[in-house]
């Protein structure tokens, strides 16, 4: 039974133990945006979790203009955890690689892993930036997990090292116009993948459908951008598979 209390209008994401109790310090950043953005002060409540122990509401103890200190009195929310579901994405413009991000771990992703591929446009990315940019996402949507961003692997090694009793959903342009049916597909862990702005090459194109974990599928009748690919086919699947059923 969690308590009907007041709940907090600000959440934040820590990387300390959230317990009844438990004291948890503001760095300075956090600081600077409740006291002196939010104009917080000490006796004020905030929401805070971790990725492991659900919502906490928390009240402000110590309000200084570069530290602070909250207690936890009462947990608003348990731990909600995704669907087992990968996202493997090639990383495209900055800003549009920030919004795949955003709305996987909006969406329910438990993992995200920029790929690259034969025509990704970028082999580099700033991991703790995207890192970041899911945490502000679970904030801002009252999420209490936070799917991990890898670092930027090439596709093909992932697809060499493919644990085995993972499906994998391809999303294969070249199948355009073709219903998107997945209402045959099996239940267990999973993964999507989304191409670069260019596609897929051929031999991509191949190597994903020979892979033996594969379920080719459409998108629909119009060839979507990447970002707009990787939304369409997190909703597909959450729809089919996840915990939107």
């Amino acid at each position: 039974m969690f308590s009907l209390m007041e709940r907090a209008k600000i959440r934040l994401f820590v990387e300390h133990a959230l317990g009844q109790g438990n004291s948890v310090p503001m760095t300075q950043p956090q600081a600077n945006y409740l006291f002196n953005v939010m104009r917080l002060g000490v006796g004020d409540v905030v929401a805070l979790f971790n990725g492991q122990d659900g919502e906490w509401t928390c009240r402000v103890v110590d309000a200084a203009k570069r530290r602070g200190m909250v207690i936890c009195e009462t947990q608003t929310l348990p731990l909600q955890t995704p669907p087992d579901l990968w996202l493997l994405f090639a990383p495209i413009k900055k800003a549009r690689t920030d919004f795949i991000v955003e709305k996987a771990a909006e969406m329910g992703a438990s993992m995200i892993f920029p790929v690259q591929t034969e025509y990704t446009n970028s082999d580099r990315i700033r991991q703790d930036k995207l890192q970041a940019h899911a945490i502000e996402a679970a904030e801002q949507c009252g999420g209490t997990y936070v799917p991990e961003v890898a670092n930027i692997q090439k596709l093909s090694a992932m697809l060499d090292a493919w644990p085995e009793g993972r499906h994998l959903l391809f999303c294969d342009e070249s199948m355009v116009g073709q219903p998107s049916n997945l209402k045959d597909l099996p239940s267990g862990p999973w993964a999507i993948v989304i191409g670069p702005e260019g596609g897929f090459s051929d031999r991509e194109r191949e190597m994903l459908r020979d892979h033996p974990s594969s379920h080719a599928i459409s998108l629909g009748p119009r060839i979507l951008r990447a970002d707009t690919a990787a939304v369409a086919a997190l909703a597909l699947w959450q729809t089919t598979l996840g915990d939107w059923t």
